[in-house]
């Protein structure tokens, strides 16, 4: 995968509630590589994760990617406001 990371992520779990990611900024040498990304739906929550990390495919997808069927956004943590605005930015990415 190439250096520098894409700008849009999809985690394959939740992370904080949330799934889709964004890149805030990236920096390191080597295997030393880091990148910090936050929720596209509450720009608050932020990380840093290692690139190796982030290029694991069990982890983690380049770019945004659509819920899988059935998969229920709601928990007793989530709340319904996020789960519409989860499901906004899939239907944008298909436009």
């Amino acid at each position: 995968m190439r250096w520098p990371p894409n700008q849009a992520w999809t985690s394959k779990r939740k992370r904080e509630g949330y799934r889709h990611f964004e890149v805030k900024q990236y920096g390191g040498k080597g295997d030393k590589r880091w990148v910090e990304l936050f929720s596209v739906l509450e720009k608050e929550i932020r990380f840093r994760i290692p690139w190796a990390e982030l290029k694991t495919p069990t982890e983690w997808t380049s770019g945004w990617l659509q819920l899988p069927e059935g998969e229920d956004c709601i928990t007793e943590t989530d709340d319904m406001a996020d789960c519409s605005a989860e499901r906004s930015i899939e239907n944008t990415k298909r436009h």
